[in-house]
């Protein structure tokens, strides 16, 4: 009868085959770096997106990125491109919060409904109907449903850019009259 090498013997030299045909295993398991450049592309990505989110709530164009982090795994070109995207989008929200009729806007808000009124066929604190919505607000329309759903600043960029395409404050004929708009 053939003696058989014990079992344990069997799997450490199987083992070691399999090391020697791929390579060094260490190099194929994610390093400390590699996690660390991981979060860093996924702070950029959140950033970039709240930025991009604020600009279309302002209605202006977003900021062409040139998506230089899915070329590096350089930590800190990484980190400068995340604080870049972090400056511009906590500027951007910052700017966002000051809109340009905003004590306008209050004084409309005061004269109409909850900024969080479900009732159709108005909605929100400026008392926003669907069309009105679709018109000025369709990006917000149609990431977060009428305008009950969004942030009384969103409400407010949203009459902004009524107010802006000449309309003034004349969708709101009764509460801008008792605000002194008319």
């Amino acid at each position: 009868m053939k003696r058989q090498p014990p079992r344990g013997l069997l799997l450490a030299l199987t083992a070691s085959l399999a090391l020697a045909a791929i390579g060094d295993v260490s190099a194929a398991l994610p390093s400390d770096a590699t996690h660390a450049a991981d979060r860093l592309v996924e702070s950029i990505k959140k950033h970039r997106a709240d930025a991009w989110h604020w600009q279309q709530v302002m209605g202006k164009r977003r900021s062409k990125p040139s998506f230089a982090e899915r070329r590096t795994n350089d930590l800190e070109r990484l980190t400068a491109i995340r604080d870049r995207w972090t400056r511009r989008a906590n500027h951007l929200k910052v700017r966002a919060h000051h809109p340009p009729h905003r004590a306008a806007w209050l004084c409309i808000h005061r004269h109409e409904g909850s900024w969080k009124d479900p009732q159709a066929p108005y909605y929100g604190g400026l008392q926003m109907s669907r069309p009105f919505q679709r018109a000025y607000g369709r990006y917000l329309f149609r990431l977060k449903g009428t305008a009950n759903h969004w942030t009384p600043v969103e409400q407010m960029w949203t009459a902004e850019r009524a107010h802006e395409s000449g309309a003034g404050f004349y969708p709101w004929p009764n509460t801008a009259a008792a605000c002194g708009l008319l």
